[in-house]
């Protein structure tokens, strides 16, 4: 026989006994022939049978997954050995078409053809299964499924501002409904904040400071041309925003930089800033990003000391790009479960109160990890003509600083020269491999660069972990490097060709 229920319904399944002594009902899943499944079909709890000592099988809340064929089939009773009977009853579960997408947004500018589609994944029955498509609450088209269909089109053929708004696609069978939903909008993308701006941040009077913004526009092309941004800024801790509009002229491109320059931002203060999109549509998704004052170290370099005694390390600062991170040590404030025979025991100057930058190579850190410390950037002195390009009119500097490299699992420690014009390149200016030794040993390395520049400290992990690397009063000064003293042991002095091809690499 045959049992017919929506999905979500209470179903009886009751298979009629007698004898006497009356025998208990087992109740099983099998395939719709009959015979046992390869795989046991479970029951509504989970077990592969089921007892009933009235002859009804009851299933809350019944699922499309229960429909198919149930076996009831009479058991032993105290000890009787009699013949079983059996009898199957096919349960059919009716459920609501399957459809995508439920919801999605579509973005669209004025004047476009585009389609619609919504797609039918399953139902049951999926006999006379009809369709209703609306934009809100106006009807807009129905029809029926045709046997060799699975989804339904609706085309906008030039799209104005009245077919903006929420279409909905019904399809129903004798089950109920299922809904695709598709918001239709002008709304434009939101842009996004470009980071990587050099020297973004300036200040030509005492008190205040300026900022270049960029940023570029996601998916331009995809609605109306924009035609300003609505900039908002608010200064961090206050409540009030300044608004103003940048217009735009001609088409935006997809992965075109825009700049505009803020300025009369005060010292020390940060600031959020706003950008919202504007077509003719109206506003578009907004996007925000926290502006921070920052003062310059040494713009124009003559001389550059630091001995990471202050928590702002000089405006030194992690790569974001290596496997980890630098971190500020001292030997007071070192933990007590430190790995022992490598690092230092105190900073260059013999203090156990002092400050070093250091690398902790102990797991989970694993052999070639690398960890680069960045320096500001500074801006060179320039000796030469504004229309001279010789290299031997730009200034030398000393670049120099103390190093703690003991353990026997020690990498190595690299410095390199990172010059920003007009790509970013870095060219290798000094490295030393394994231990050295309990001792603090300083190297000077004379550099020469061509345009605004940053050094580049890099630690690598050895093969274990007593391999900790620590650096120590790191110093630029204008001129060559003086000769360490004689039959010293402590300074390591390396010197930079001026002339010939540099080991080099450019980040990409």
């Amino acid at each position: 026989s045959h049992l017919i229920a929506q999905e979500g319904d209470t179903v009886d399944l009751q298979c009629l006994v007698s004898g006497k002594p009356k025998p208990i009902i087992l109740w099983s899943r099998v395939e719709e022939s009959g015979s046992a499944a390869a795989a046991p079909l479970l029951m509504s709890d989970g077990s592969a049978e089921m007892e009933s000592y009235d002859g009804v099988l009851r299933i809350n809340n019944v699922t499309r997954e229960m429909s198919g064929a149930y076996r009831c089939q009479t058991s032993q009773y105290n000890g009787f050995n009699v013949k079983p009977r059996e009898a199957l009853i096919q349960l059919v579960v009716q459920f609501p078409p399957v459809v995508e997408p439920v919801y999605t947004e579509i973005r669209q500018a004025l004047g476009r053809a585009f389609s619609l589609t919504c797609r039918l994944l399953r139902a049951h029955p999926a006999r006379l299964l009809r369709y209703e498509w609306k934009l809100g609450s106006r009807l807009l088209t129905v029809g029926q499924f045709s046997d060799q269909r699975d989804d339904t089109n609706y085309l906008v053929r030039a799209l104005n501002r009245e077919g903006y708004g929420e279409y909905t696609c019904d399809i129903t069978n004798e089950a109920g409904a299922g809904r695709c939903t598709f918001l239709v909008t002008g709304k434009a993308y939101a842009p996004e904040f470009y980071y990587d701006t050099y020297s973004a941040l300036w200040q030509n009077r005492p008190r205040v400071y300026g900022f270049k913004l960029q940023w570029t526009q996601m998916e331009p092309n995809a609605v109306d041309r924009i035609l300003a941004y609505r900039l908002g800024i608010r200064q961090m801790g206050q409540s009030r925003w300044w608004e103003q509009e940048i217009p735009m002229e001609g088409n935006i491109q997809k992965g075109e930089l825009l700049t505009y320059n803020l300025t009369e931002l005060i010292k020390p203060e940060s600031y959020l800033v706003r950008l919202t999109p504007i077509t003719r549509y109206g506003e578009g998704d907004a996007t925000e990003r926290i502006i921070t004052y920052s003062a310059p170290v040494n713009p124009h370099l003559r001389e550059f000391q630091c001995g990471f005694e202050d928590e702002a390390m000089c405006l030194f600062s992690q790569d974001k790009t290596d496997e980890f991170d630098w971190t500020r040590h001292s030997a007071a404030t070192r933990d007590t479960k430190y790995t022992p025979n490598t690092g230092p025991s105190s900073d260059h100057a013999g203090s156990k109160q002092g400050f070093y930058m250091y690398i902790e190579t102990s797991r989970p850190r694993l052999d070639g990890d690398k960890a680069r410390l960045l320096s500001p950037t500074f801006n060179m002195n320039s000796k030469s003509s504004p229309s001279s390009s010789s290299v031997t009119n730009n200034p030398t500097y000393c670049f120099a600083f103390y190093y703690h490299m003991y353990g026997k699992h020690i990498g190595a420690l690299n410095v390199y020269l990172r010059q920003k014009s007009p790509t970013v390149t870095d060219t290798s200016v000094w490295s030393l491999t394994g231990n050295q030794g309990d001792r603090w040993r300083q190297a000077k390395v004379n550099i020469h660069p061509t345009a605004a520049f940053q050094m580049v400290m890099e630690g690598v992990r050895g093969a274990g972990i007593e391999g900790d690397i620590a650096i120590d009063d790191v110093t630029i000064e204008e001129g060559e490097c003086k000769d360490p003293p004689p039959n010293s042991d402590r300074f390591i002095v390396v010197r930079s060709p001026r002339r010939g091809p540099p080991s080099s690499r450019k980040r990409v």
